[in-house]
């Protein structure tokens, strides 16, 4: 949050300078700290869309550079004094002003980092508290990034499998729209005056376009309320995790979506347990990341896990693993490696899903085009017909 800050300086100067503090005590703590005398804080009224972007700070990012500063033999300070040396935005420059006066009143790192949770989730905190135990900070941060740029991979290729069918829905949605709205009207015009009967098809998709035509704006207005509507609706399933729930009941992707969720868990629940953080704790930091379902059944397994069953049989009677996860849990049990074995588990995952999402957009997109085809197809052959009956009459 950022607050105009009325100063007065030792030479007696009266100044006024814009401050981006967590409150007005930590503004106010901020500019005195610069030897400068406070007479008045208040806060500024920014629109959402500066506040946003003034707040921006990429986490993989920073934990990158941060990363080759620590690995160059600098501190934590020196590190972020030399990020903040470096960086032009203002709104991340204020971020590492107040970590780095947080650093410099004693604080742990972890807790100045908990302090902006906008910004670094419980995830990055955990990590970096469990770092600051073992004197490895290093370490857990190449552990982070690489967990990070694993997520990215997976969600880059899922995003990037649904542009193209996308694109293909658009482009036929418009020329069939096109076709309907435009085109058709103007045949309708020139069957009705050659005065033939037209075939039963023929004459509802006339219809249907002079009916387009005649009425386009509030069809158009329709459209696009049902767009917004549409926006909206996925939006709000997005944040109750809805889309989840209803993927998860659609035949053949519901198991993969299950499929995606556990890798995510082990990924996350391998990377916090490598670092050296106990999985009583690890569940208890996932909690907030993953889907409702996933929820309550980390919830009744933690509790097991506090009763003294072992993780995989936790986790088996709850439905959290699969045939070859459970396995893997296991030997991981036997051999104390459970940490890394988790993270095998989900780097086998992410690698089926890989291959799905491969041999899905190989199927789906060939049948997408020819449904698209097909009903281009028809609207044009609907509209020639009476053409091809003139032609047999003539002949």
């Amino acid at each position: 949050m950022q607050f105009a800050v009325r100063t007065l300086a030792p030479d007696l100067t009266i100044a006024s300078q814009t401050v981006d503090a967590l409150d007005a005590a930590d503004a106010r703590r901020q500019v005195e700290a610069r030897g400068l005398f406070v007479s008045a804080v208040e806060p500024v009224r920014a629109s959402g869309l500066r506040r946003a972007r003034g707040a921006r700070l990429s986490l993989v990012l920073f934990s990158q550079e941060l990363l080759a500063l620590l690995t160059a033999g600098l501190g934590i300070v020196e590190g972020l004094e030399a990020l903040l040396e470096k960086e032009a935005n203002p709104g991340t420059r204020a971020v590492l002003d107040r970590l780095l006066a947080g650093l410099r009143e004693g604080r742990r790192f972890s807790s100045v980092l908990a302090e902006q949770p906008d910004l670094f989730p419980p995830l990055y905190v955990g990590i970096v508290r469990a770092a600051e135990g073992t004197s490895d900070l290093p370490r857990s941060l190449s552990r982070f990034i690489d967990y990070q740029q694993r997520i990215d991979v997976v969600r880059a290729k899922i995003v990037s499998a649904a542009i193209y069918p996308v694109i293909l829905l658009c482009v036929g949605a418009g020329v069939s729209l096109f076709l309907i709205a435009y085109v058709v009207p103007r045949f309708a015009e020139v069957y009705q005056g050659a005065g033939r009967d037209l075939p039963w098809m023929s004459k509802m998709m006339l219809s249907w376009g002079q009916f387009a035509a005649q009425h386009g704006a509030m069809l158009g207005a329709i459209l696009a309320g049902a767009a917004v509507l549409a926006v909206l609706a996925w939006r709000r399933l997005a944040r109750d995790g809805g889309i989840g729930r209803l993927l998860a009941r659609l035949p053949g992707i519901g198991e993969r979506v299950r499929i995606y969720e556990l890798s995510r868990l082990y990924l996350t629940l391998g990377m916090l347990s490598e670092g050296g953080i106990t999985i009583v704790h690890a569940i208890d930091t996932v909690q907030a990341m993953v889907s409702a379902p996933v929820r309550a059944a980390l919830a009744g397994a933690r509790a097991d896990i506090e009763s003294g069953l072992p993780l995989s049989s936790a986790f088996e009677a709850h439905r959290l693993t699969t045939p070859i996860s459970l396995r893997m849990l296991r030997v991981g049990e036997r051999t104390g490696d459970m940490g890394p074995m988790l993270t095998q588990s989900a780097a086998f995952y992410d690698g089926e899903i890989s291959r799905w999402i491969d041999r899905f957009t190989r199927t789906f997109e060939p049948l997408l085009m020819a449904a698209i085809g097909l009903v281009v197809g028809a609207i044009v052959v609907l509209l020639y017909m009476p053409i091809f009956d003139l032609a047999g009459d003539m002949s």
